[in-house]
């Protein structure tokens, strides 16, 4: 009889595919935003990682990144039409 070897701590510990899994979409989000300003403690990526479903985060990322192009968009759009560019 073999022994499976222990998990580590950032592998997630249930049987639950990870297209079942159903974290908040405030969790989501805020692993998305702790992400995009890549600072995040191992113990809470690893809480993400079994709770979040995959999908669920790329979207939120890529929409994420859609807002950050639009802001900026929209900021250098305010910095030249004010004349504090010139």
């Amino acid at each position: 009889m073999t022994e499976t070897p222990p998990l580590h701590d950032d592998e997630p510990r249930d049987d639950v595919p990870a297209t079942a899994r159903k974290g908040s979409l405030r969790g989501t989000v805020l692993a998305v935003v702790w992400s995009f300003l890549g600072i995040r403690r191992r113990a809470d990526y690893a809480k993400d990682v079994a709770q979040l479903n995959p999908i669920h985060v790329v979207i939120a990322g890529v929409a994420g990144a859609a807002l950050f192009v639009i802001a900026l968009v929209l900021l250098v759009r305010w910095v030249i039409s004010s004349g504090v560019a010139s």
